[in-house]
């Protein structure tokens, strides 16, 4: 039953929420914290139950023998107590967050409460097909989240985070039928097992690049984290914390699964998985120091750190059973990056809720004379930069020297030239983390030491500028930092022994002395590097005086946009060429063997069906605007096409002039069928570009995926 608990507890709540709020909006903001408080305490008497020795597993028999599986173990009872941590927190931030100025919360906190039992659900699953089925949930509840300001940037923002969101699914589900068919099982506990027995090496590797690829998208790991730098700036602040802090782990929750079992000890695993983990690392952090958006220098921050712990990860393949420092790094990283990412866009939440300006330009000066916030984000801060006394300090440094031991164990083994590799792997770590400070610096000295040319005094004249529950989740959660790092031998040592069996971490074959010189140079070496680009890039290049006053300017090409520049243009040279293909080949046989059976089969019952889920669509499109999604503030512009629309339209064209040129040319009522193919294209896409601001173009692109993914099915 706490099993049960923890994962649909709630989601009833959640209804009830949206219930209590259609009749009483502060008994529903209570109600949601006092929901959010309960399952932390169910997490946290599970996590004890857990320390005792007890046994937790749930089975909820499914159809097709396809059940839904839970257990509990200590990486589990940790990360479900930190999810309880971090929706309790940011329930309370929500409520003065929301409390003007703000419509739909009733939506918000019903998808709030939803997506915390949908993320507990991946923590907790004991097989992938029920990590898959709540990784799909929390996907689509979490979309709202980006979506809810409903502005033109949102809407848009969204659109990528569920394309990403949905595509990452649809591939990984396929590398979830090719592992089952290839392993014979998705268990967490029998995959290692049941990989060393395989001899299809080449299934195997493919249904880890599906699975990779899918949960990576979630992570914000190279090159599917598009959806990362663009969400966060305009999600609400308690989202982006839980988006940034937790939702991206359970990303990294399907990697480790993958990592640590399938590919236990796999050179060429590992090899891969660093090189995607040092471009995300260095990628997020050059992003992060060119933004001049509070939200999205943290954003880019999450992408950043998302590559440190794969970093840790990669290691942990490499480094096979000697893998103690870089297993138990990666999973200390993970902690602590989730109890920064919160401290951090918590406070940026509360600079947004007086100014409601994220530019660096507009906020600066605002956290002068703000005791409780000062100190919340420097806490923040410190961790993040590694700064020795504080919990990031540990993580780094475990990292760190897991690699420096790769590159002892391979000069010991005479591998010299491929030791020298992995240390300019070591100064790309070093170097990302001296970029960390960097941006963070920037960060700290814009928000309390400048002073606003203009707003100054109405800065300093702003006292009561967070509630007591604000107070009290900020204050609370940058105090753990401190002291989980002042004593790392009795508080991170304790955490990694009791969570790193998930990811098979070895024993440490001596005592760490975290501040022994050994240890402290990295962290010096990646201070000393932030602290010189900040003074030398950021001041000289980033913050060029304008009137006497430092001004911070955006010099980051709009070219180097990846989505806009590579993505969708990418598609939209697939489907052209998709079309082209339609037209290749013998044009006798293109009639008597494609065109004549195809027009037979779909002219008409196809039209129906395309037909029928349009209307099915526009039907849930509906109902979805008139209650979640209430588009109060976003008003649709003439031009409403897009790539795909354009591109269907121009293919279904095509194909009707082709039509009409080839099956058509003596028929008596040519027109009449051309006219009919043509006007259901044309309602299709109406009806596509009508949708595609609203939860059913979501249903679409899910139905594309689907079919995509029966086609597979059909072939394999």
């Amino acid at each position: 039953m706490t099993l049960a608990f923890l994962v649909f507890f709630p989601m009833i709540a959640a209804v009830l929420s949206y219930v209590i709020g259609r009749h009483n909006k502060r008994s529903r903001d209570n109600f949601v914290i006092i929901s959010c408080l309960v399952t932390l305490l169910a997490c946290g008497k599970a996590l004890l139950g857990v320390v005792q020795g007890e046994v937790y597993t749930l089975t909820i028999p499914g159809f097709c023998n396809m059940a839904l599986n839970f257990e509990l173990d200590g990486f589990r009872a940790l990360y479900a107590l930190i999810g309880g941590v971090m929706w309790l927190c940011t329930s309370m931030l929500s409520k003065q967050y929301f409390a003007h100025h703000y419509h739909n919360r009733n939506r918000y906190y019903f998808f709030y409460l939803m997506t915390l039992g949908a993320t507990l659900g991946v923590f907790l699953s004991s097989d992938l097909y029920t990590t898959f089925i709540f990784f799909e949930i929390m996907s689509f509840t979490s979309y709202t989240w980006v979506a809810h300001d409903e502005t033109p940037g949102a809407m848009r923002a969204a659109e990528t985070y569920l394309a990403v969101a949905v595509i990452g699914g649809m591939v990984m589900l396929i590398g979830l039928f090719i592992l089952y068919l290839t392993l014979g099982t998705l268990t967490i506990s029998e995959l290692h097992h049941a990989a060393e027995a395989c001899t299809e090496r080449g299934k195997l590797w493919a249904a880890s690049l599906c699975i990779l690829f899918g949960f990576g998208a979630k992570a914000g790991m190279f090159p599917m984290h598009i959806w990362l730098p663009k969400a966060h700036p305009v999600a609400p602040a308690p989202a982006s914390a839980l988006l940034s802090g937790i939702l991206t782990k359970s990303g990294v929750f399907g990697i480790i699964v993958v990592s640590a079992n399938i590919f236990r000890e796999s050179k060429a695993w590992g090899n891969m998985l660093l090189v995607l983990a040092l471009i995300t690392m260095l990628g997020g952090a050059v992003l992060a120091v060119f933004s001049v958006n509070l939200k999205r220098t943290l954003a880019c921050s999450s992408m950043s750190q998302i590559g440190f712990i794969l970093t840790g990860i990669a290691m942990s393949c490499l480094l096979g059973h000697h893998n103690a420092l870089a297993a138990r790094g990666a999973l200390l990283y993970m902690l602590n990056h989730s109890l920064f990412k919160l401290i951090l866009f918590m406070a940026a939440g509360v600079v947004y809720i007086h100014l409601h300006k994220l530019n660096l330009n507009d906020v600066r000066g605002f956290g002068r004379r703000k005791p409780i916030l000062h100190f919340a984000f420097l806490m923040g801060a410190f961790g993040l930069m590694g700064v020795p006394g504080f919990s990031g300090y540990v993580s780094k440094t475990l990292i760190h020297e897991s690699i420096v031991e790769y590159v002892h164990l391979l000069t010991h083994d005479g591998l010299t030239g491929l030791a020298t590799l992995y240390t300019l792997a070591e100064w790309v770590y070093l170097f990302s983390g001296g970029l960390t400070g960097a941006y963070m610096i920037k960060l700290y000295i814009c928000l309390f030491w400048q002073k606003h040319p203009t707003e100054q005094i109405f800065y300093n004249e702003n006292k009561k500028y967070m509630t007591w529950l604000t107070r009290i989740a900020l204050f609370a959660s940058a105090i753990l930092v401190p002291l989980l790092g002042a004593q790392p031998n009795m508080t991170m040592d304790v955490i990694a022994d009791f969570a790193g069996g998930f990811l098979h971490a070895g024993t440490p074959e001596h005592h760490v002395e975290y501040f022994s010189w050994v240890n402290l140079k990295g962290a010096c070496i990646s201070l000393g590097i932030g602290l010189i680009v900040y003074l030398f890039f950021i001041r000289v290049k980033l913050m060029p005086k304008e009137n006497g006053e430092r001004v911070y300017v955006d010099l980051w090409p709009e070219k180097l946009d990846i989505e806009d520049r590579i993505y969708r243009p990418a598609i939209m040279g697939l489907l052209s060429f998709g079309g082209l293909l339609a037209q290749i080949g013998n044009e006798e046989k293109l009639e008597n063997k494609v065109y004549w059976p195809a027009l037979r089969s779909l002219s008409f019952g196809g039209a129906v069906v395309a037909k029928a889920f349009g209307d099915v669509l526009d039907w849930l499109a509906l109902i979805f605007t008139n209650t979640f999604l209430k588009m109060k503030h976003y008003t649709e512009t003439v031009r409403i096409g897009n790539i795909f629309t354009d591109t269907v339209g121009g293919f279904a064209d095509k194909m009707a002039e082709v039509f009409n040129q080839t099956l058509f040319r003596n028929h008596p009522h040519a027109h009449h069928y051309t006219g009919t193919l043509a006007g259901w294209w044309n309602g299709m896409l109406a009806a596509v570009r009508r949708m595609q601001h609203t939860m059913s173009y979501g249903l679409l692109i899910f139905g594309l995926g689907l079919c995509v993914t029966l086609i597979y099915l059909l072939l394999y």
